[in-house]
């Protein structure tokens, strides 16, 4: 009787619990404009194979004084600016938020050391549920894109965050 019913309630307990992103990184790489720059840029794509929407709400670096996530939103004239999303960025559930040169991106600012080809980069993003998910992108400056992934508007998340 006692086993029955520790084993019925380490069942209730269970499926209790919530359901938690199950976070997966592709495609890192990270660049700087030159090898003076003060200031580089982190490019993924962010996986959630989970039933359950999380946010990516931080960033941090040690290679950097400053890391920041961002985004860049058209302003007055069409002219496009780079800001500091504050709030992090949604990842809904089943989805994907894809950092990419032009849209949202880890900033790096005052660059402890140049960002040299062949190097890598730590980087800890923080999600709002999965908690610290650490990644190490190598710096390729000669990248342009994603190797060429077609990230449709249908599949990713393309909001500011809010």
């Amino acid at each position: 009787m006692l086993k029955t019913t520790l084993i019925a309630g380490a069942t209730a307990l269970f499926c209790a619990l919530p359901a938690f992103a199950e976070i997966t990184i592709q495609d890192a790489y990270a660049r700087a404009s030159s090898p003076m720059a003060k200031s580089g840029a982190a490019f993924l794509v962010i996986h959630n194979s989970g039933d359950a929407a999380d946010r990516l709400v931080a960033v941090s670096s040690e290679a950097a004084a400053r890391t920041e996530l961002h985004t860049h939103l058209e302003g007055e004239n069409g002219i496009m600016r780079m800001v500091h999303v504050e709030e992090g960025f949604d990842l809904p559930a089943n989805g994907m938020i894809a950092m990419q040169r032009g849209g949202q991106h880890v900033m790096l600012m005052g660059l402890t050391a140049p960002m040299e080809q062949g190097a890598t980069v730590t980087v800890t993003l923080t999600f709002e549920t999965a908690g610290d998910v650490v990644v190490e992108v190598p710096v390729d400056l000669d990248r342009q894109d994603h190797g060429g992934m077609d990230h449709g508007q249908s599949q990713m998340n393309q909001g500011s965050g809010s």
